[in-house]
Parts: C-alpha cells; sequence; structure tokens
C-alpha cells in the first residue's frame, strides 16, 4: 500500500493539477467514483493508473470490479497519499491517471453531426465542465473548444462535466473561422449565442432550429466579440423575462442546446 505522500510517484500525480505537466505528458487527473466509474465503462483503454484507499474500496465495490474487468490494477493508499494527488481538499478515495483523447475535427465532421457546441473563449473551468455535461445530456454530438478556452483536462473542468467528457467527442485548438467553415460545409447551421441577437424561441417557432445546428458560446464576462458574431448565420439571444440582469453562460449553453435538441426530436429527420 502506498502511504508516502511525499514519493516521486505521487508527485508525478499531483503534478497533473498543473497544465505544463499536463501537456508534457498527455496525462490527466480524475478525482472521485464518478468520474473513475465513467472513464472504466467508456474509455477504460485511457486510463493508467488507479489508487484507492481501502474504505473507498469498501464503499465502491463496483469500481473495483469494473476495473478488474478493464484489467486495470487498483493501488491501495492511504488517505495522506490520495490527499496528495488531488486538485480537492477533501478527496473522495478514489484518484486516476488518464490518457487524454481529444476529438480530430475531421472526426466531428465527418460524422454528420446534428448538433455542436463551439466554445469559444470560455475561461471559466466550471463552465466548460458543466456545457460538456449539459451538451451530453442533450445529445450533443461534439463539444468544439477554440481560442483560448480552458484546458478540458483541467481537473476543474473534468470534475464538472460529471463523467460527460468520456460520453461527448471534444476537439480542442481549433480556429473559429476555420471551425465555422467546416460546420458550415458540413450542413450545419451555424447561431451565434448573443445578447443582441434575435428571441430564440421566435427563432425555434420558425424552425430555425429543427435542422442541423452548431451553437458558438462566447466568453463569460465579454461573449462573443463582434468579429465572431458576424461569422455566424444568425444570432440568438435566451430571453429573459424576469428581473435577473443576465444568465450564467453555463445556464444560457444548456437552454440553447436543449430548445435545439426538442426542436430537432419534434420535426422528423430528412
Amino acid at each position: 500500500m502506498l502511504e508516502n505522500p511525499r514519493s516521486p510517484r505521487v508527485r508525478a500525480v499531483a503534478k497533473l493539477t498543473k497544465r505544463s505537466a499536463r501537456v508534457e505528458t498527455g496525462l490527466f487527473l480524475l478525482e472521485g467514483p464518478q468520474a473513475v466509474r465513467e472513464a472504466l465503462v467508456y474509455r477504460p483503454e485511457t486510463l493508467r493508473e488507479l489508487f484507492a484507499t481501502p474504505s473507498a474500496v469498501e464503499r465502491h465495490p463496483d469500481v473495483r470490479a469494473a476495473a478488474r474487468q478493464a484489467g486495470v490494477e487498483v493501488v491501495l493508499a492511504s488517505e495522506a497519499v490520495l490527499e496528495g494527488m488531488a486538485d480537492t481538499v477533501t478527496p473522495q478515495g478514489v484518484v486516476a491517471v488518464a490518457k487524454q483523447f481529444p476529438t480530430a475535427l475531421d472526426a466531428i465532421f465527418s460524422a454528420s453531426p446534428r448538433l455542436v457546441a463551439i466554445c469559444e473563449e470560455v475561461r471559466d473551468p466550471g463552465n466548460l465542465g458543466t456545457i460538456i455535461r449539459a451538451a451530453d445530456a442533450a445529445g450533443a454530438d461534439a463539444v468544439i473548444l477554440t481560442g483560448r478556452t480552458v484546458d478540458p483536462y483541467n481537473p476543474k473542468v473534468v470534475r464538472a462535466t460529471t463523467g460527460s467528457l468520456f460520453h461527448v467527442p471534444v476537439s480542442l485548438g481549433g480556429d473559429l473561422a476555420d471551425v465555422v467553415a467546416r460546420a458550415r460545409d458540413a450542413g450545419l447551421r451555424v447561431v451565434a449565442a448573443d445578447v443582441k441577437g434575435d428571441d430564440l424561441l421566435a427563432a425555434r417557432a420558425a424552425g430555425v432550429l429543427a435542422g442541423a445546428v452548431a451553437w458558438v458560446f462566447g466568453n463569460e464576462a465579454h461573449g462573443l466579440a463582434d468579429e465572431a458574431v458576424v461569422l455566424a448565420d444568425q444570432a440568438l439571444r435566451v430571453p429573459i423575462y424576469g428581473r435577473a440582469e443576465s444568465l450564467n453562460l453555463a445556464t444560457a449553453a444548456s437552454v440553447c442546446l436543449y430548445e435545439t435538441a426538442f426542436a430537432q426530436r419534434a420535426t422528423p429527420s430528412a
């Protein structure tokens, strides 16, 4: 059992909380039984190391069973070791190291996607993770990160996805103009989420969202730049009926993605 929180093995795992270490190794950190469980079920080939406290193994026998089925060894470790590895203050007794698995843009657009979320300059890890989770829940085919959007393998992003990172293809590092052009070539209507856009519900009623759609979501503080908005076929806004000044980015993105999913499912596919 691993008991020394200062050992080289523990320090190597802890370094993955830093982007530089993730870039250098191509690995990332997973925390908690839920994230590890989803990785073992949907992407077992990505798992490189799995650590758990004895008490966590007792609480989550399904995780150990899934690891055994995937051929991944569960290394028992002390609470102090898990705390040394984890990004959170109170880890849940399970930590894993996985290989990053970004999806190429060619693979996304060659698969005839119907619903795609494009995140341009999204900086907050919690927002990005929630958008990935909402995209997964709404049945989106992919999430594409452009500009200086936060690293999807940041531990805070991974936690916020609650496992959805392992369900929906995520592409990163693209240029927005290039991604928009590819989306349009693939038959998607490109829609920018913008506070100055047309009413979302009116657009849905007009059938705008019934076809294949690629949504573009911008920065939390500044939204999309004007030059980004003009790349889209149309800009839409989520109407606010109460007194709220605005909606959180992830909340607005969730509404947009679900409105599109509803519209697409209400219309028979061609």
